[in-house]
C-alpha cells in the first residue's frame, strides 16, 4: 500500500535509506519538508514495516522527485515504480506539468530504471551550491 508519511514511519524510512545504501535526511530536514507538500512524501507499507521511500516536492512549476529507495530485498516486485506512480499522479492533480529528477552518473540500473519510466537524460549542467555557514 503506498500511503503519506507519517512520523512513525521515520525510523523504518531510516532503515530503508540505510540498507539501501541512501543518505539519512535528518528529522529537522523531514520537519521542514513536511511544512511545504506532506502529501508528496510517500512510504510503500507492507509486511515487515516500511518496504519503500519517495520524497516529491513542487515549486509550482516543477516537480522533483528526491529519495526514490526501495529495501534491497524487497527490489523487482514493482514497489518502486508504484511509489512513482503515486508521486506522479499527486503531482499532476496539483497542476505539475513537469517531473525532474537528478541520477547519478554511475548509475547505470537507476538510469535504465528512469527511462524505463519515460524520464529521458537531459544535457543540463547541475550547479550547486551549499548555503551552510562554513564551519573554519
Amino acid at each position: 500500500m503506498i500511503r503519506q508519511f507519517a512520523w512513525t514511519d521515520y525510523d523504518d524510512v531510516v532503515a530503508v535509506w540505510k540498507t539501501a545504501g541512501r543518505d539519512v535526511v535528518p528529522r529537522a530536514e523531514v520537519e521542514n519538508k513536511l511544512t511545504r507538500d506532506p502529501e508528496l512524501f510517500l512510504v510503500a507499507a507492507g509486511e515487515p514495516g516500511i518496504t519503500g521511500v519517495v520524497m516529491g516536492t513542487y515549486d509550482g512549476r516543477r516537480g522533483w522527485i528526491f529519495r526514490l529507495a526501495v529495501d534491497p530485498s524487497r527490489r523487482r516486485q514493482g514497489i518502486a515504480t508504484q511509489l512513482v506512480a503515486e508521486l506522479e499522479r499527486r503531482l499532476l492533480a496539483l497542476g505539475c506539468p513537469r517531473v525532474n529528477l537528478l541520477v547519478m552518473p554511475d548509475n547505470e540500473a537507476g538510469l535504465r530504471f528512469w527511462q524505463r519510466l519515460g524520464y529521458l537524460p537531459c544535457p543540463d549542467v547541475l550547479c550547486t551550491k551549499p548555503l551552510a555557514p562554513s564551519s573554519s
